[in-house]
């Protein structure tokens, strides 16, 4: 395995549960966490970063295993008329919705624009949790398909060390092989079957709602003007492509990415 693993993650996604798992399964391989933009993803990939937890959709070049679905909420102000409701239904709500997301481009202004009686904006729950906003309030939306989280990674970058860590995230047992299921009864957040796709399996597309089964089917929807990084990361050294994954396009073999 490589002597370190690069984890890059998007607002409102918090990896410290699997990074605690991961320090005391591995305190060998050091687990590096890289925070970046919601728009960072490719570019964090084709640096650095070894794997990412981003929102769908993502770079068809990717491989994604989707995690979990955020709720959609309306954030208003506490003494709006909409904070007494359990749900929001912005049809028939009169009110100026000064971003409906599903994740703002600038999530700190349209918040200044609700403290500012401007209206309301929809947003992932999470985001708006971040934002630790005391004067705000947010209600679910009605009819919401949500934002959907995967784990996203480069074929170029797949090794043993990228294996296991899906395994963490996935809640394979310690003392599970890389051969055998996740744990029996292992589960997402969002409730789904936890077990581990194989390498090489099917792919899962781009899309927000759940384009692949949430039962943990890798999966790789393509999208033109997203290709992959030119080079320059290379894979473990001696590991040739992995079986069922298909070429490495032409790639140079990553050995050192995580000693850099």
């Amino acid at each position: 395995m490589t002597a370190a693993l690069t984890i890059a993650f998007v607002p409102g996604v918090s990896p410290a549960k699997w990074a605690r798992v991961w320090r005391e399964r591995f305190p060998g391989i050091e687990l590096r966490l890289r925070p970046i933009g919601p728009d960072d993803v490719d570019a964090a990939l084709a640096d650095e970063a070894d794997m990412a937890f981003a929102r769908m959709p993502v770079s068809t070049q990717h491989n994604a295993i989707p995690l979990w679905t955020e709720t959609a909420v309306v954030a208003m102000p506490k003494d709006s008329p909409l904070a007494e409701l359990a749900e929001v239904d912005l049809a028939d709500a009169e009110v100026h919705v000064v971003d409906a997301g599903p994740v703002p481009a600038d999530i700190d202004g349209s918040l200044d624009l609700v403290e500012a009686n401007v209206g309301v904006v929809v947003l992932p729950q999470s985001l708006f949790r971040a934002a630790s906003r005391k004067d705000l309030v947010a209600r679910p939306l009605v009819g919401a398909a949500g934002t959907r989280v995967a784990l996203v990674w480069r074929d170029a970058d797949a090794s043993d060390t990228t294996e296991e860590f899906i395994g963490v995230v996935r809640g394979r047992t310690a003392n599970s092989s890389r051969s055998q299921p996740d744990r029996p009864g292992g589960t997402d957040r969002d409730g789904t079957d936890g077990a581990r796709p194989p390498r090489g399996g099917a792919k899962a597309g781009g899309g927000s709602g759940g384009a692949a089964g949430s039962g943990g089917g890798k999966a790789k929807a393509k999208s033109p003007g997203s290709g992959k990084s030119g080079g320059g990361k290379k894979s473990n050294t001696g590991k040739g492509p992995t079986p069922g994954r298909g070429k490495m396009r032409g790639k140079p073999s990553r050995g050192s990415k995580g000693n850099r």
